[in-house]
């Protein structure tokens, strides 16, 4: 119990002032625990980070992974897997994340952040895939960073109805149709001059279609 409120106490102190009120004396204050009971629960501050993470951002993914299961063709997928993420910047563990990941982490909890983001990006793989893109992978690395450059706008004070609108637009009208290159005669064989008609070339832009001359015929000496 107490450490739930420990964990509780630590989300607090990230979301109200960022990583640098994250302190023992700060979490001993709020959970009313000795600084030395807090010690019992958590080496360190990094070991307090490396908790929130573990627990944090699995259910993030899963808030997302839900938003996706409740549709069924891929692009309303995809279209939840946008509209989700936008809507949880205004969340307190979205903005826990944020508050950690400006902070100075060990590896252990740097690992953690980059798997949580690799794993939302596996989530529209698959919906790519439905669509015939020939690579989703890559894809849906390009949809992320569209969606968290729509992020950052939502936390810089943009109204997000509005980003999420144009955001949408732009990720659906894009991934929506698939247009491969398709190769034509022109486009593989633009050295070959073409075949001259000799019924209808010019002899005088043609010197190759003018009529050969006869050769004159021998005169007896």
């Amino acid at each position: 119990m107490q450490h739930a409120a420990l964990l509780d106490a630590a989300r607090a102190l990230l979301d109200e002032g960022g990583f640098a009120a994250l302190t023992f004396p700060a979490l001993a204050e709020r959970t009313g625990l000795a600084r030395s009971s807090v010690y019992e629960y958590f080496r360190s501050r990094a070991a307090v980070v490396e908790e929130l993470c573990a627990v944090d951002l699995p259910a993030w993914v899963a808030e997302v992974e839900d938003a996706m299961a409740a549709v069924d063709d891929p692009a309303g997928k995809i279209a939840a897997y946008v509209h989700r993420q936008l809507e949880l910047v205004g969340d307190r563990t979205h903005r826990v994340v944020v508050a950690i990941s400006t902070g100075e982490l060990d590896a252990n909890a740097r690992e953690r952040i980059r798997a949580a983001h690799g794993r939302i990006v596996e989530l529209v793989v698959n919906a790519l895939a439905d669509l015939g893109h020939p690579d989703p992978m890559l894809v849906a690395s390009l949809v992320q960073g569209m969606v968290d450059a729509a992020v950052r706008r939502i936390e810089c004070g943009e109204e997000s109805t509005a980003v999420t609108a144009a955001t949408l637009g732009l990720v659906l009208g894009g991934v929506s149709e698939v247009r491969l290159p398709v190769s034509t005669p022109d486009d593989t064989d633009t050295d070959t001059a073409p075949a001259t008609d000799p019924a209808t070339a010019d002899p005088a832009t043609d010197p190759e279609s003018a009529p050969t001359s006869p050769e004159p015929s021998a005169t007896p000496a």
